[in-house]
């Protein structure tokens, strides 16, 4: 029973290191397709302590996908850059959105 006990502990320890790991990872998407030009959107007035995040061309694994902008809740001191595509030689670049 203490065996058993043991190999639980460890595998839950374990799984307690392995696990924020994982959700931190982020996936980089070059393609060869360029994405369409952004789409015209009407901006929401954003509410006090909310920031515009505009649309962007996001990439399905076989075409690009619009997504609509959106009120993101601010971070003082910081300023949003949105998602948008980076040309790299031939190939195509997602940058996600992020606080800089």
């Amino acid at each position: 029973m203490t065996i058993k006990i043991a190999i639980l502990s460890l595998a839950m320890a374990v799984a307690a290191f392995a696990a924020p790991t994982g959700a931190n990872a982020r996936a980089y998407i070059d393609i060869d397709i360029a994405p369409p030009s952004p789409r015209e959107e009407i901006v929401i007035a954003p509410r006090r302590g909310y920031e515009w995040s505009p649309g962007y061309w996001n990439w399905s694994g076989h075409r690009h996908v619009w997504v609509s902008g959106r009120n993101i809740r601010s971070r003082h001191g910081h300023h949003w850059v949105g998602d948008h595509w980076e040309q790299r030689g031939s190939r195509w670049h997602h940058e996600r959105g992020r606080w800089d």
